[in-house]
């Protein structure tokens, strides 16, 4: 997926080739349990809209989740009949494990779906898909809570789905509007490597993939929609909404437990203009100083504070040193999760030790302020005490992000530059030796182990 460009241009993903004829490049997988009436409609009207508008190959998947109607039948006669229709029967329930088997199974680059009930204007779906085929997007979603949408709904509905978003976006820190519109695509290549570690198997698998991909740092492409609620839906919404709350719970109690492999996650699909070395730019300082300044002035407010009530019950040395203290310990844990990006809680304590050593180096710069402030004059005003500790702070605030940079939260990719570079160094007669044997040397892409997901999790009824 990547490109070569020269240094300062902006990398990009490539635009999926054109493929021969008749080979798949969208695959629209429709989950179904029970939908023997709708089902026929609904991929008729699909492949009609496919046929009538979409420029290249396409496929339509049906899904069965252990239907125990008349729907394998159904499923079967429009896969006889229509040549770009395929079924696939899965004896255990669940959308997400649905999904999960049709695009692991997949071989069209880019992979959709959509619910049977086709709530979504199906004008939307070349919109949807078009950012992923051209490269630009790695999943895309649609959203019923954009300010362009144009929705139809119940309140009930409304209001438990806007609820959902903001407990989504205040315990997860989510940038997307819509975790559960049943309207999303993915890439293939994304898919395969995203999927595994995807652990729901029911209706918070979406939600679920969504976090992971933002935390990856993926591109996610959000569609305006034309939505008309069904009210006809099978879909029970306490269950639902409760089983979305425990995914919730478990990601959240994940990502502050660091449990979560992140490390795995970070920006490992194509090219990324902030993994760039380009000429008299350091790599990451900009995005680095607005951090460091924005929890650096939160950080100074939150000493002052503490310096002023300390001072009322001790002398201002005592004070300072308190107040520095606590605010340290703050300011080392801010700087290593928002300024620095390092997650989990490797390496935390010997972080906040060399926060401590870095401290250590601020109370110096303003207990010598002090000192010198008490040595001009016996009974000093407290507003010159803290004109004094403000810009002594600054002193020690220049010097502090040095550290932090080069010491305490040095760049990880400089380090592994330097152990290839060691490697390099050694005689490596050895390796020729096998290299001239056993021919070129294979693709070095490191392979990322994939978490098993849960499929029988006890707690998926649908």
């Amino acid at each position: 997926m990547r490109t070569d460009s020269s240094p300062g241009t902006l990398p990009a993903r490539e635009h999926l080739p054109a493929a021969p004829a008749g080979t798949p490049v969208l695959d629209v997988v429709i989950p179904v349990y029970n939908e023997e009436k709708d089902l026929q409609p609904c991929v008729r009207r699909l492949h009609e809209h496919l046929a009538g508008t979409f420029p290249y190959a396409f496929r339509i998947t049906i899904a069965d989740n252990a239907s125990t109607d008349t729907t394998p039948r159904v499923a079967a006669r429009l896969a006889a009949e229509i040549p770009e229709v395929t079924t696939f029967r899965l004896e255990q329930k669940g959308r997400g494990r649905a999904l999960r088997a049709v695009w692991s199974a997949s071989d069209a680059p880019v992979l959709a779906y959509m619910d049977v009930d086709l709530s979504t204007d199906l004008n939307a779906l070349l919109p949807l898909v078009a950012p992923l085929i051209s490269g630009h997007s790695d999943l895309a979603i649609g959203s019923r809570l954009a300010r362009s949408s144009r929705v139809v709904r119940g309140p009930k509905r409304e209001f438990i789905s806007r609820v959902y978003n903001l407990i989504l976006r205040g315990s997860l820190q989510a940038r997307f509007s819509d975790a559960q519109c049943g309207f999303k695509a993915i890439r293939r290549d994304v898919a395969q490597v995203l999927l595994p570690l995807i652990e729901d198997t029911g209706w918070f698998f979406d939600t679920e993939m969504l976090v992971l991909a933002e935390r990856a740092g993926l591109r996610i492409h959000e569609v305006p929609v034309d939505w008309v609620d069904d009210p006809d839906s099978t879909v029970h919404i306490v269950r639902t909404a409760t089983d979305d709350l425990r995914g919730v719970w478990r990601i959240g109690r994940a990502l502050a437990t660091g449990s979560l492999p992140l490390d795995r996650l970070t920006r490992p699909f194509g090219d990324d203009p902030r993994d760039r070395e380009i000429k008299d730019v350091p790599r990451g300082l900009a995005r680095q100083l607005v951090g460091f300044c924005v929890v650096g002035g939160l950080s100074t407010l939150f000493y002052l504070l503490l310096y002023s009530g300390f001072r009322v019950f001790t002398g201002s040395q005592a004070a300072n040193a308190l107040a520095l203290l606590v605010s340290a310990v703050a300011n080392t844990a801010a700087n290593r999760r928002l300024t620095f990006g390092v997650r989990g809680r490797g390496g935390a304590v010997r972080h906040q030790a060399q926060g401590l050593v870095v401290f250590g180096i601020g109370l110096s710069l303003t207990s010598g302020s002090l000192a010198a402030l008490g040595a001009a004059t016996s009974e000093p005003a407290h507003s010159t005490e803290l004109a004094v500790l403000i810009a002594a702070n600054l002193a020690a605030t220049v010097l502090r992000f040095l550290l932090f940079r080069a010491w305490v939260f040095p760049d990880r990719r400089d380090a592994e530059t330097t152990v290839v570079a060691s490697y390099d160094s050694y005689d490596t007669a050895q390796f020729r030796a096998r290299d001239a044997a056993d021919g070129p040397w294979r693709d070095a892409t490191v392979q990322l182990m994939p978490v098993r997901p849960h499929d029988t999790d006890a707690r998926d009824f649908r």
